[in-house]
C-alpha cells in the first residue's frame, strides 16, 4: 500500500471550493434578483423596483398581492412561453444541468480522495479519477457561465422583455442593473473553475528506491554474492594467515 495522503492536500481544499461553488450556483438559480429594473411609474409597482429572475418576475405593490408573498406580486416565467427571452430559457436549462454535473464532480472528488487516503491507487487509477472530476467541474462552470454572461450582457445593453399584461410589468424599464443573482452565480462558477483546475493538476509521486523495497517480511533477507568478493582482484594478507596458525 502506497502512502498518498500527502499528495492530495490541494485536492482536499479543491473539494471544499467545489462544494461552495456548487452551493452558490444553486442559490443563484433560485434568486429573483438577476435583472433589477428601475420603474418610473409607481402606480402599480410601489417601490419603483422590479426583479426579473430565471423563474419569476416580482415587485412590491400595495395594490397587487400574490398569496404567500405578503406585499410582493410574482408571476412565473415559463420555459415555453413566447415572450420568454432566449437568455432566460438558456438559464433555466443550463443552470439545472450545471447543478447535476457539478454534483457528479463533487461526488467523484470524494471517491478520488477516498482512494488516495486509503492507498487504493490501482483500482481505479487515482489520477484518472481526479482528471475526470476536474473535467466535470469545469464543464459545470461553463454551463453556468453561458446564461450568466448572456443575462449580464442583456443588462448592460438595457434589453427589455415583452411581458404579458397579467405580469403588470412595464414594456421597458427606465434603467436596469445587474442583481445579486448574477453576482452569486459568477462567484460560484469561478470557484468551480479553480477546483476543476486543481483536480486536473493532480500528479502521483515518482516512486523512490526505498519505496520499491518490499517490507512484507519482518526481517528482510540479504544474499551475499561471494563470487563478487573472490573475483574482485584482492590479495590474501600473509600476516593474517600466520596469526591464524598460532
Amino acid at each position: 500500500m502506497t502512502y498518498l495522503v500527502h499528495t492530495a492536500h490541494a485536492q482536499l481544499g479543491a473539494l471544499g471550493l467545489g462544494c461552495v461553488g456548487w452551493t452558490l450556483t444553486a442559490v443563484a438559480l433560485g434568486l429573483i434578483q438577476w435583472r433589477v429594473w428601475q420603474v418610473s411609474d409607481r402606480e402599480v409597482i410601489s417601490s419603483g423596483v422590479a426583479w426579473v429572475g430565471l423563474w419569476r418576475a416580482c415587485f412590491n405593490s400595495h395594490t397587487l398581492v400574490t398569496p404567500g408573498f405578503r406585499v410582493m406580486h410574482c408571476k412565473y416565467i415559463s420555459l415555453t412561453e413566447a415572450f420568454t427571452p432566449p437568455e432566460i430559457v438558456a438559464g433555466q436549462v443550463l443552470m439545472l444541468l450545471s447543478l447535476l454535473v457539478g454534483l457528479c464532480g463533487n461526488a467523484g472528488s470524494v471517491y478520488a480522495l477516498r482512494n488516495a487516503y486509503f492507498g487504493l491507487e490501482k483500482s481505479p487509477p487515482i489520477r484518472l479519477v481526479f482528471s475526470t472530476t476536474g473535467a466535470l467541474c469545469l464543464l459545470a462552470a461553463v454551463m453556468s457561465l453561458i446564461p450568466l454572461l448572456w443575462n449580464l450582457s442583456s443588462v448592460v445593453t438595457n434589453q427589455t422583455i415583452k411581458f404579458p399584461p397579467e405580469f403588470k410589468m412595464p414594456q421597458a424599464p427606465h434603467s436596469q442593473h445587474m442583481g445579486g443573482g448574477i453576482g452569486v452565480g459568477l462567484l460560484g462558477a469561478v470557484l468551480m473553475i479553480v477546483s476543476g483546475i486543481i483536480f486536473c493538476t493532480y500528479r502521483l509521486p515518482v516512486p523512490s528506491l526505498r519505496e520499491e523495497v518490499h517490507l512484507d517480511s519482518p526481517v528482510p533477507s540479504v544474499t551475499f554474492n561471494l563470487g563478487a568478493f573472490t573475483s574482485s582482484g584482492g590479495k590474501d594478507n600473509p600476516a593474517f594467515e600466520a596469526q591464524e596458525h598460532l
